[in-house]
């Protein structure tokens, strides 16, 4: 049988292995967010340069660094917005026996504009990463 690779990320949540949970399941839920690629590269290009103005590229971004909401508000629309909502309510019904996972799922559905930063942030810290 195949690993669900979804499956095993939310496992290593769960288990604490991926530090604080709202970042990587927003990154994750927002794999199911509809951005043309061309999009999407100017758009983190853009936040990336507004990073490296600000002083240090390579330093660990939060969710209110100026780069962070410049990108969240670039690719926002309310049709985005509705398929992370989409998402992360899926996520919920795999993490039904992960009690940390589901908590932190379920605190994302109450806040889907947080939810929307946190993915931001996931594409911000992506692009630094590589």
């Amino acid at each position: 049988m195949a690993v669900d690779p979804v499956q095993a990320l939310l496992e290593r949540v769960e288990a604490g292995e991926l530090g604080d949970p709202l970042p990587v399941l927003a990154y994750v839920a927002g794999r199911d967010v509809e951005v043309d690629d061309a999009e999407l590269n100017g758009a983190k290009r853009r936040a990336i340069t507004v990073q490296a103005a600000g002083g240090d590229a390579q330093r660990e971004p939060s969710v209110d660094d100026v780069a962070v909401k410049r990108l969240a508000v670039e690719l926002y629309t309310d049709d985005r917005r509705a398929q992370l909502g989409r998402a992360i309510d899926e996520l919920a019904l795999r993490a039904r026996e992960l009690p940390r996972v589901r908590e932190a799922v379920l605190f994302l559905a109450r806040d889907v504009d947080l939810a929307w930063r946190l993915f931001a942030l996931g594409l911000v810290a992506e692009d630094l990463g590589e």
